[in-house]
């Protein structure tokens, strides 16, 4: 029984040739891809000290207590960073907690209960809703949204929950339709389709027979989801949220519309306040040297805001894994 050669001087030529030029290919290929990965950091790298640079002037200024200061006085240079911070946090804290039960509805209906019929159109509509721009969201929630939230929304508000102890003082103030809370509505209809498009499409990769060993055993569709899906999933569904709330906290011109844009810091949910991407899309134009030096001080707090988030994130899944990992 004859045997394929493994030296190189017993192999023919046309062998040799067809190992030499695979080798080749092999080397262009890691080269090639090392190149794009590296490129994402360099670009990632040369953003990051952009934004440093043209912000030192604000930060020599103020130093760190530009995050905390509530002052932004343009004509006499007196700038901080505190109202659009908080106005960024809590415009997107409302977003995820609008956005996030509802997209996980969506997903688990689409996966485990919809009936064939309307899984690909209803998901379509979905992948659909996820292509909308951001400013007609933006032209729906200053024209049609906002003023049915003052005539509707806000006055039931107003008459229940801001009735309550604690959390009162958030539902009171004018009613005009436009503020944070308004803001952060129309934040959530942006990032529902986002967050259930990739709930459903993680929840749709749990191989068939752990679901059908699990209805096997008797669990209900409910169990199904919570003891087999969800922990299957884990890493793609906390994905999926940072990927909303990353495009919640950056988002500017859908906000720019509805959250008022006044630099004042107010308890009111329905107060108008600013955010740092309308902030920087409303007085970017304009501004002066110094000015402009604060904007780019505000860019670079965002990065660092988002940076933090996903970071947090990464902690949250390995923390996770690990203890699954002693408890297994």
């Amino acid at each position: 029984m004859s045997q394929i050669p493994t030296d190189k001087s017993m192999m023919e030529p046309s062998m040799l040739a067809v190992v030499k030029k695979q080798r080749i290919q092999d080397f262009l290929f890691h080269k090639v891809t090392l190149l794009f990965s590296v490129l994402v950091l360099v670009a990632l790298a040369g953003i990051l000290i952009s934004l440093l640079v043209s912000a030192w002037p604000a930060f020599q200024k103020f130093g760190i207590g530009f995050i905390w200061r509530i002052e932004w006085d343009i004509i006499n240079e007196e700038f901080g960073a505190m109202i659009a911070i908080y106005g960024t946090l809590v415009s997107s804290l409302i977003a995820l907690l609008l956005a996030v039960p509802l997209a996980f509805g969506i997903a688990f209906f689409l996966t485990e209960t919809c009936p064939l019929w309307l899984r690909r159109p209803l998901g379509t509509a979905i992948e659909l809703l996820a292509a909308v721009p951001s400013i007609i969201y933006g032209m729906f929630g200053l024209f049609i949204f906002a003023p049915l939230f003052a005539e509707y929304g806000q006055p039931a508000l107003q008459s229940t929950l801001g009735q309550m102890p604690l959390i009162g003082p958030l539902f009171g103030g004018a009613m005009n339709g436009i503020g944070l809370l308004a803001a952060g509505i129309i934040l959530a209809f942006m990032i529902l389709p986002f967050i259930a498009a990739v709930m459903r499409d993680v929840f749709e990769i749990v191989p068939p027979i752990l679901r059908e060993s699990a209805y096997g055993l008797g669990c209900t569709t409910w169990e199904v989801v919570r003891y087999v899906v969800l922990p299957y999933t884990r890493k793609g569904v906390i994905g999926g949220v940072m990927l909303g709330l990353g495009r919640a906290l950056g988002e500017t011109m859908a906000v720019t519309f509805v959250i008022g844009n006044s630099q004042r810091l107010s308890e009111s949910l329905f107060a108008p306040g600013t955010s740092i991407a309308s902030t920087l899309a409303n007085e970017f134009g304009e501004a002066d040297d110094f000015h402009l030096s604060t904007l780019f001080a505000l860019g670079f707090l965002l990065f660092v805001i988002t940076f933090v988030v996903l970071s947090v994130a990464k902690i949250m899944i390995l923390r996770a894994e690990k203890a699954q990992g002693a408890r297994t």
